[in-house]
């Protein structure tokens, strides 16, 4: 299967999962109404793109949405926020086929490298303590605004504070090594050589 990422801007939203292209939960914030439109163009002018869709074959398998955290109104008002003002904010993800959970992975890491190559501080993003034994339905699907803080660890994120299960995790970019292609298909090969299966022993 060939993969590749495309940024999420205002144009290609379009393209996104239905839910995602009118959703403005993010950037609203108590009563206070939100226009996409509006905020995309201010967003891209100020940053640039705001998220990733990833494709496998063309087919669209997952989106991302991820900003400066002063573009997300909601945030703020979040139990265990409201973010750093340094942080790039990791609002949500989507998964388009539930039989490929590794795109959450891969998703998280062209996140990461591509704020790492701008030059970005640290990465934030909500993190929600489940019980043992939830299953990835519930983890990744059920609530697709919050991650699993043990998911997040295993990418460096650590707690900045706690409210009851919620808590807001922080990812520090300075001591990160500069992704040497400097692109997102630099991340995506080294994704697909780590999640791509081993081959299955064939019996003699």
């Amino acid at each position: 299967m060939a993969y590749r990422l495309h940024p999420l801007t205002q144009v290609s939203l379009a393209h996104a999962p239905p839910p995602c292209v009118g959703c403005v939960f993010w950037q609203t914030g108590g009563r206070r109404p939100a226009a996409k439109g509006k905020w995309a163009d201010r967003v891209e002018e100020e940053w640039g793109a705001w998220g990733t869709l990833y494709y496998g074959d063309e087919r669209l398998l997952g989106a991302m949405q991820f900003a400066p955290s002063e573009h997300f109104p909601r945030a703020q008002e979040l139990p265990a926020g409201p973010p750093s003002q340094d942080a790039t904010l990791i609002t949500c993800a989507y998964l388009v086929d539930l039989q490929t959970p590794w795109v959450m992975q891969s998703l998280f890491l062209s996140a990461i490298g591509e704020a790492r190559d701008r030059g970005v501080k640290a990465i934030e993003t909500f993190g929600y303590r489940y019980p043992e034994g939830t299953d990835a339905y519930d983890r990744f699907v059920v609530h697709r605004t919050i991650f699993p803080t043990d998911f997040l660890a295993d990418f460096g994120f650590r707690p900045l504070r706690w409210e009851g299960p919620v808590a807001l995790a922080r990812l520090e970019l300075g001591g990160l090594q500069p992704v040497l292609e400097g692109t997102r298909a630099s991340v995506l090969r080294r994704v697909k050589e780590a999640f791509t299966p081993a081959p299955v022993p064939q019996r003699p």
